[in-house]
């Protein structure tokens, strides 16, 4: 069977074009040689399951350990019943470890004992029994809810001194966000615990981390190896860009192209394959993105996302924890500045969260196409400023990012007139006061494929500020010089009761860049 890019669970390398596993988790031998319990976290996709299970059987294959993966998993639906919960993560550690293990290395009955003391019982048993030191990966850990999820983790904590002689010598626990964090999965009320987790023998915490730019080309040349099709440079660093690594990304940008869109193995792959790919895949919200998408709406996620989307700065006493949150989840790029974590994620959230405004935009994308391919940029903004006094109001008002509901009802136009045939590239960030957009439109001129390029510059007038035109000229002038374009558009959303109605404060007007660039300026 051809090896072909993973999209949907763990990689196998007979079966999968792979980074290799052990370069994932490089600094695991130290804590190990510690008789550490330690976490090592990712986002959904990242290669976590893929990584852990390969360093389980690697350690196991070496014979210093007993090393089994494991999933917690099984125990999610037991809810706060911990002992059904705990007969669950009993039941699949026995199954792995006929699966896995030699027979000398499996563990023995376990003993009957009540439930507040069933995982910590049988592992003290089979550490006991076990003529290695044992260590175990438990995977999906922050699936346990609850009371399974406080029991668990006691147990691990109270059985933690006796070993490795009675207990396991190293517990690795694996999951989406870092067991600190795990105070939420009980309910977001930290009392629950009486600390900041009862997980305190935790020695670090690790984070698996994305592909760089090298390991990105090296998993698309394992498709070129094997087939002879080439991804040129101009697609490898187009990959990159649009993913910033994120493993699932990665293997669904290729895979799309590959398999989906069946690009000819005689053809090389290109750069404006992976952006049909991305399309593509952000229209087809495939259960990985959906899952993000669920998280939105989150009120931590919320509290996190609203000022980055807003370009606003913001702080509050949960403020760094809800950061780390984000990025534990992979919304947010896992270093400062705070942003979004790729470009991917960057449309889709956009997109989402103008979901419901794009459903009432009736333009017809056709209609905004010239007789030459161009769009017709001057008609989508006039039918925009249209739409807006008609119906900006009530738009806004629906929409649950209310720092940022008027770019979003924007942001609805664009993709319902602009992604019928064309990108919308946005950037955003904390404390830059506002939102970068570039529309790229592809047209043909004299046979040859060109792209039609205009640059948007979103700003809001709140109450209580000065005029943001001559700071919105200004940071205009900076996007158009790093495009190396003449011109672009500043909206400027006036948010403050004293502006009048829609009908009163939208016009358009005529204005100059700092360094002279002609920009279109549209008060909304």
């Amino acid at each position: 069977m051809p090896r072909r890019f993973n999209t949907a669970g763990p990689c196998r390398p007979d079966w999968h074009y792979m980074v290799a596993a052990e370069r994932r988790l490089p600094v695991v031998s130290e804590p190990l040689d510690q008789l550490g319990y330690f976490m090592v976290h990712a986002l959904q996709r990242a290669g976590k399951t893929t990584a852990t299970r390969a360093l389980a059987e690697e350690l196991t294959a070496a014979g210093r350990y007993a090393a089994l993966y494991s999933s917690c998993e099984v125990g999610e639906a037991a809810g706060d019943d911990f002992g059904e919960a705990q007969r669950a993560i009993l039941a699949n550690l026995r199954l792995n470890a006929g699966l896995f293990l030699p027979t000398e290395l499996q563990p023995p009955p376990f003993p009957d004992v009540p439930d507040s003391l069933l995982l910590g019982t049988a592992l003290s048993a089979w550490a006991s029994a076990c003529p290695r030191p044992l260590v175990l990966f438990l995977d999906e850990i922050d699936a346990l809810r609850g009371q399974s999820l406080i029991s668990v983790l006691r147990q691990l904590g109270s059985g933690f001194p006796s070993r490795p002689g009675a207990f396991p010598a190293s517990v690795i626990l694996c999951g989406l966000r870092d067991v600190r964090d795990c105070k939420a999965a009980s309910g977001g009320d930290a009392d629950r615990f009486g600390m900041a987790s009862p997980f305190n023998i935790k020695l670090k915490s690790l984070r698996l981390g994305d592909f760089d730019q090298s390991e990105v080309e090296e998993l698309y040349k394992q498709h070129t190896t094997e087939t002879g099709q080439p991804f040129t440079e101009q697609a490898l660093v187009r990959a990159f860009e649009l993913t910033a690594g994120q493993p699932w990304l990665v293997n669904a940008i290729a895979r799309e192209i590959t398999e989906e869109m069946a690009v000819p193995l005689s053809e090389p792959i290109t750069a404006d394959h992976v952006e049909s790919a991305k399309e593509r895949l952000i229209y087809a919200r495939v259960t990985h993105l959906d899952s993000l998408v669920a998280r939105l709406h989150e009120p931590r996620i919320r509290r996190v996302l609203e000022p980055v989307l807003a370009g606003m700065l913001t702080s509050g006493d949960s403020y760094q924890d809800d950061v780390q949150y984000a990025r534990d989840l992979g919304l947010l790029a896992p270093d400062n500045p705070v942003r979004i974590a790729n470009p991917i994620y960057n449309e889709v959230i956009a997109r989402v969260l103008a979901g419901d405004a794009e459903l009432q935009v009736q333009a017809e994308p056709r209609n905004f196409v010239l007789p030459d391919g161009r769009l017709d940029f001057g008609r989508l903004l006039r039918e925009f400023a249209a739409f807006w006094r008609e119906h900006g109001e009530v738009l806004t008002a629906g929409l649950s990012y209310h720092e940022v509901a008027s770019q979003l009802v924007l942001m609805a136009f664009l993709h319902r007139v602009v992604n019928g045939g064309g990108f919308v590239d946005w950037e955003y960030g904390v404390g830059r006061g506002r939102i970068d957009l570039l529309v790229r439109w592809p047209y043909t001129e004299a046979g040859q494929r060109r792209w039609q390029r205009q640059a948007m510059e979103l700003k809001v007038w709140r109450e209580g500020e000065k005029d943001p035109l001559p700071r919105g000229l200004a940071q205009l002038d900076e996007y158009l010089e790093q495009l190396s374009l003449d011109e672009g558009v500043l909206v400027i959303f006036d948010r403050r009761r004293e502006s009048g109605d829609a009908d009163s404060r939208m016009r358009f007007e005529q204005a100059q860049s700092p360094s002279g660039r002609k920009v279109t300026v549209l008060r909304a």
